[in-house]
């Protein structure tokens, strides 16, 4: 199986991130699957190729020709593919992939799994998409989109379809979930729950909630200077 990873070419201001960039890395190769990414050797994106990589798995990196001119691409992949463009990227990493998870990372990061999620809700995307939480990372996130909901920009069907699927399963579960099944894996690869059944919406304005998103990226040095 080929699974899409999407993550920072910073490693954050925590250890806990490249060590979960390193679990997941080591669980795709133990299960002989295939990692496919963007190509990147800096931060995350490198830590987890180089895992995969290290033990023995299959890593297929896409890139454009701009990053691969800075010289930020990986040098050891089993197969890069130089594309030439940022959206041209984005859609091959989505056509290899079987499952999309996303570690801790940027605007791009977000942005890539935000992008999966929406096309499995309207029938473009039947893979399982997946929230890898180290340390909350993914909260105010998960605040996002429960204020989605209270303004009436995503419907409480699709919140419930995302959102609920996840509990007392490992990462492996990945082969039958649903495409709208958002899974949100702790940092010993089990996914575990990440709302509570009383959902308590922000009242703030709708910027005001993506605005801490960013915040939170910046904080945990995953938005700055960063590709990914």
């Amino acid at each position: 199986m080929n699974i899409t990873v999407y993550c920072g070419a910073s490693l954050g201001n925590d250890s806990a991130y490249q060590a979960a960039a390193e679990k997941l890395g080591k669980w795709i190769a133990d299960g002989q699957h295939t990692l496919v990414y963007g190509g990147g050797k800096l931060g995350l994106m490198g830590v987890v190729a180089d895992t995969v990589l290290a033990h023995q798995s299959k890593v297929i990196g896409i890139i454009p020709q701009f990053l691969q001119d800075r010289e930020v691409s990986h040098p050891n992949l089993t197969k890069t593919v130089i594309v030439e463009s940022m959206s041209e990227r984005k859609n091959k990493m989505v056509e290899l992939g079987d499952a999309y998870i996303a570690l801790p990372g940027g605007p791009g990061t977000l942005e890539e799994i935000a992008e999966v999620i929406s096309w499995a809700r309207i029938g473009k995307n039947n893979n399982p998409c997946i929230l890898f939480n180290e340390k909350g990372y993914f909260d105010s996130l998960k605040s996002f989109f429960s204020h989605m909901v209270k303004e009436g920009f995503f419907t409480q069907s699709d919140f419930e379809k995302i959102f609920k699927k996840y509990f007392n399963s490992k990462l492996s579960s990945i082969k039958t979930a649903n495409s709208l099944t958002l899974l949100i894996i702790n940092t010993k690869l089990v996914i575990r729950g990440f709302f509570k059944k009383d959902i308590k919406f922000f009242k703030k304005p709708l910027a005001e909630n993506m605005e801490k998103v960013y915040n939170d990226m910046v904080r945990k040095r995953f938005r700055k200077n960063c590709v990914n």
